[in-house]
């Protein structure tokens, strides 16, 4: 049998798919009302002496890589009790690390040498107000401690004395506040809507510094929403004033299979190349379910921030290589809307999140085809809330797609779904145990992947191929996963199909709103076409942002800032590749 991840990919380097896989911890939050998932949420990744440490929302520890694609996780000697909550770190000079994020939003700052060990040692101090802080450490040693969470309250910095146990010198300063009036993007709500609540939230402050240039990031409008990003703020001083980036925001994906790129921090990789690491909303148990991405981001010549989150959930080329790290590799989805049919089925849920604040749900009828078998219609649907439960939790549950057309299969995403795991904190022992096979005609079957003793817990596996494989079925067969039931949100299939890509789109126009913050876009339906992707920015040769959507012909945005001219273009895209960019259109 193949293995599941070889050193030599198809793509001559190695890959990664967003959300990041990793063992994400089951959540204390929520423990009480008995709904158990798991959630990875306001990331802090450090590089320290080559390597690199990221912790993680109530994860009751942290986790540690030497490439940013394989993280293995650290338990550490003494925590907080309940996790530590949007914590930040800071690495002081490859001598110390720095961390705070106290669930109760006080408490000593820690520190160590040796983070490997899991060895910390507080401050005899105690300092306030550290919930969705930000620990920045300046090349003179001045320290500075960026904090705020609030639909009301702005982002403010107080000036801490590293050297006499991180105590408080009294200089406390509001820093920056949300403009809704002004940008779209920072509204409250799904898809920048909601009856009734119009102030977003401010949250989860991160500075970097670069060429001298002080860039405070912030993340709004809401954890729970397509439309939750990064922003910045750009000042010459620690402490401001701070100008508003006419790009903004930096990192955001509201389209596609997950959504979500805010409340994140930015790390420079040891080969200068940054990576801005975000919260992804899942938000199918709960609104705080959540997960992690990690986007390349830059500075351009005018100084401008942005990260690249073109198909920010397919798979994209890792941190190695030399030109395109993080950046889409080019394997295209084989999967969407592929029939599938399972071994057995408790309930099937579509599920989403809607204006006001709720989910609109559906219990879909047990439905079976000529064969017999159970038909499902949330697998391949590319929607990360939607679920599937069977019956059981055994080897005698599968589940069988059959795509639209077939195709070279170069890598798989699973996306296992909690429902009544009975898990409420870190658990240690949970694996996921697998076979995948392939075949071209849905009779002769042969594995591609052998998990049947992992030890792996993986509950957003992400598996590329050894070598690849030619396709029109792929089946899944269990043999055990945490939790009392199998239960899957989504089977990805990644490669490239057969056929030709789709042609370019015609009749794309842009229709500014009388409130500027809105555009209504429309096209021309692409034969062929899975979907659309629209790029966008505040010239042409600065498109920065990007919208994936399945289908549609029209979207109304909402995401604009008022007094901005913006420029935008369109592409189609299939399981075969992507169409030519359509022509820029400018919108005053």
């Amino acid at each position: 049998m193949y293995a599941e991840q070889a050193s030599a990919q198809p793509t001559g380097w190695a890959t990664y798919c967003n959300p990041l896989d990793i063992d994400y911890t089951y959540m204390v939050y929520n423990s009480s009302r008995n709904i158990s998932y798991r959630s990875g949420a306001d990331p802090a990744v450090i590089e320290f002496r080559g390597e690199y440490y990221m912790f993680v929302t109530r994860s009751f520890g942290y986790w540690h890589s030497k490439d940013l694609i394989n993280w293995d996780f650290i338990k550490p000697v003494q925590w907080f009790f309940e996790g530590s909550n949007a914590p930040t770190a800071f690495n002081y000079k490859d001598s110390l690390v720095y961390f705070a994020g106290d669930p109760a939003g006080y408490g000593s700052i820690l520190y160590t040498n040796d983070p490997k060990s899991g060895k910390w040692t507080p401050t005899a101090s105690i300092t306030n107000n550290i919930q969705d802080s930000e620990l920045f450490i300046d090349d003179d040693g001045k320290t500075y401690l960026y904090w705020g969470s609030s639909n009301v309250h702005p982002i403010r910095v107080k000036e801490l004395n590293k050297d006499d146990r991180f105590l408080e010198t009294g200089v406390t300063k509001d820093l920056i506040n949300l403009d809704e009036e002004e940008h779209g993007w920072e509204r409250f709500g799904e898809n920048n809507f909601h009856p009734t609540l119009k102030e977003g939230y401010m949250e989860g402050a991160s500075m970097t510094k670069h060429n001298g240039k002080y860039y405070l990031q912030y993340a709004a409008p809401g954890t729970q929403f397509n439309v939750y990003g990064d922003g910045v703020y750009i000042g010459d001083t620690p402490l401001g004033p701070f100008a508003y980036m006419k790009n903004n925001p930096m990192s955001f994906k509201p389209g596609g299979f997950t959504n979500g790129a805010g409340h994140g921090i930015t790390v420079k990789q040891t080969n200068g190349q940054y990576w801005h690491f975000g919260t992804m909303a899942l938000a199918s148990n709960s609104h705080w379910e959540r997960r992690l991405c990690m986007f390349p981001t830059y500075f351009d010549d005018d100084g401008l921030m942005y990260s690249n989150t073109d198909y920010g959930d397919y798979p994209r080329f890792g941190p190695g290589h030399p030109t395109k790290a993080g950046q889409h590799c080019g394997w295209m989805l084989l999967s969407y809307k592929g029939k599938v049919t399972v071994s057995s089925s408790q309930m099937q849920i579509k599920k989403s999140t809607s204006t006001d604040d709720d989910y609109e749900i559906t219990e879909m009828p047990m439905e079976k085809n000529s064969d017999g078998e159970i038909i499902s219609e949330v697998l391949t649907d590319e929607s990360p809330k939607s679920f599937w439960v069977a019956d059981a939790n055994n080897d005698q549950q599968w589940v069988k797609v059959e795509m639209l057309n077939p195709g070279k299969i170069y890598a798989l995403q699973l996306n296992f779904h909690d429902h009544e795991s009975g898990i409420y904190t870190r658990t240690e022992g949970l694996r996921h145990r697998f076979i995948i096979e392939v075949s071209e005609d849905g009779d002769n079957w042969k594995a591609v992947v052998d998990r049947s003793n992992s030890y792996k817990d993986v509950p957003n596996a992400y598996i590329v191929l050894n070598l690849p494989v030619d396709a029109k079925f792929v089946r899944y067969k269990n043999i055990e996963v945490p939790g009392k039931n199998l239960a899957l949100s989504e089977i990805r299939v990644f490669g490239l199909g057969l056929g030709k890509k789709p042609a370019k789109v015609k009749g794309f126009s842009v229709k500014r709103e009388e409130d500027r913050r809105d555009a209504t876009l429309s096209w021309d339906s692409v034969k062929g076409a899975q979907g659309y992707n629209i790029r966008w920015g505040i010239a042409p040769d600065k498109l920065y942002n990007s919208w994936l959507l399945y289908k549609d012909t029209s979207l109304l945005m909402r995401c604009l800032d008022k007094p901005t001219t913006y420029y935008f273009t369109i592409e189609a895209f299939n399981e075969n590749g992507i169409s030519e960019k359509s022509e820029i259109v400018k919108s005053e």
